[in-house]
């Protein structure tokens, strides 16, 4: 009868993880990508920092303030389970470490923290399904999988 007990399966059921940060050129630009496991409707928050001789920049945040230099260079996207950071004109002074952080409101876990280590000559380019992405809805990406989809059907039978 110990009251502690059920905590632990309240936590698990709110629990916010973030999966995987990666981070890839897009042109000129630096696209980050902060990939979690939303398990609730809760409001998130975010922030992303970049951190470099010692100091840390935040680019884009709902939680503290930005730096004016990022910000107005920057802007965030949010989908279902990827918060997504894109920063204009990305040279090797934005080097760096940066950090994604998730804050889902009224969560029993601490605030998720994930870094990486951005270096200009070791990005990759983004793949080309993020353009498709970036410039289209999700809804006309579903349209134009239908079809695909019934074929598939069609052939298993």
């Amino acid at each position: 009868s110990n009251p502690l007990l059920p905590l632990p399966v309240l936590q698990a059921a709110h629990c916010q993880m973030i999966k995987e940060l990666s981070a890839c050129l897009l042109g000129q630009n630096l696209r980050v990508d902060c990939r979690y496991e939303n398990k609730t409707n809760n409001p998130m928050t975010y922030e992303f920092s970049l951190t470099k001789d010692n100091r840390k920049h935040v680019i884009q945040s709902t939680i503290g303030v930005a730096e004016n230099a990022y910000r107005s260079r920057s802007n965030v996207t949010v989908y279902k389970n990827l918060v997504c950071l894109h920063l204009q004109s990305f040279t090797t002074s934005d080097e760096g470490v940066y950090m994604c952080e998730l804050k889902v409101t009224n969560d029993y876990t601490t605030n998720q923290i994930k870094n990486i280590t951005v270096i200009k000559d070791k990005l990759e380019k983004c793949a080309g399904f993020s353009l498709l992405i970036q410039n289209t809805s999700w809804l006309l990406l579903l349209l134009l999988s239908l079809p695909l989809l019934q074929a598939v059907d069609f052939v298993s039978l």
